[in-house]
């Protein structure tokens, strides 16, 4: 698929989340003479210039060239980031922001007045082409730039809009929530090799069932609760594994875990690092 329009593009901040989006956009149609990538090391931006043919700059050339900034970088490295960009960029850009905890308003006050700015918050599957993107606007941000942000992550998997006031909660549901995934992966496989099993053929076993298990739910259009009870007979081996679950806690576990990840996203907002 080609593009009819030529918009500059750059990616802040090239890590694995930057990588992957420039890859995304590759295979969506974006011509990679139009995309630049900023890097700390000058291997890495040869690396990504030889692999996927795009331009690597400075942050201010980046700044200077672009039509559409994102940036990628790490939370606390932001406000040096906005600091070294805030001379060359003009109100007619678009800035995009993948970087937790950072709200719209940290960047639009330290950069030129009504600068467009969307907060969108990721999660590792984009590596995979399988993300969650999570899409915000700031005051000043049109539907045309959501619309902007949306075809740029929607290369590497889904987009969901919400206010910003809900992107902490997004943020530990699921720019966190992968992570649960496998450290409940990692206690099952765990479990197979505690009840006799290799650890290859335990891994294989839970991977498949956790890959089956998200296609139902996400295809089948049943409530979890529904695909839960067909696998729940009466008196059964998973209703005594269920049984055991719930006596252990592990559902009010699991809601004070992300109550700790959104209250730690909010921290990060307010300049804590601590």
């Amino acid at each position: 698929m080609s593009r009819t329009t030529s918009q500059k593009v750059a990616v802040l901040g090239t890590g694995k989340i930057g990588e992957a989006l420039l890859s995304g956009m590759i295979r969506g149609g974006w011509a990679p003479a139009d995309l630049l990538v900023t890097t700390r090391r000058q291997e890495r931006a040869d690396e990504l210039s030889t692999r996927y043919g795009v331009t690597p700059v400075s942050n201010a050339d980046a700044a200077k060239q672009a039509d559409t900034l994102i940036l990628a970088c790490k939370p606390q490295d932001m406000a040096k980031l906005l600091d070294e960009l805030a001379p060359h960029v003009t109100a007619d850009r678009l800035v995009i922001s993948a970087a937790a905890g950072i709200t719209t308003a940290f960047i639009e006050e330290r950069l030129a007045d009504h600068t467009p700015v969307v907060r969108v918050m990721p999660n590792t599957p984009v590596l995979v082409d399988e993300g969650m993107s999570v899409i915000s606007a700031g005051s000043h941000a049109t539907a045309e730039a959501l619309a902007h942000a949306e075809d740029i992550f929607g290369a590497v998997g889904k987009t969901l809009r919400v206010p910003e006031t809900q992107q902490d909660a997004c943020t530990a549901l699921s720019g966190s929530g992968p992570a649960y995934f496998y450290f409940l992966v990692e206690a099952m496989t765990d479990a197979g090799i505690l009840l006799g099993l290799p650890r290859d053929k335990a891994h294989d076993l839970i991977v498949q069932a956790a890959v089956g298990a998200s296609v139902m739910l996400r295809d089948s259009g049943e409530h979890p609760v529904k695909l839960r009870e067909n696998v729940t007979s009466p008196a059964g081996t998973t209703i005594n594994a269920i049984r055991e679950l719930e006596n252990h806690g592990v559902r009010a576990a699991l809601i004070a875990a992300l109550e700790a990840a959104r209250d730690r996203s909010r921290e990060l907002a307010s300049g804590s690092n601590s």
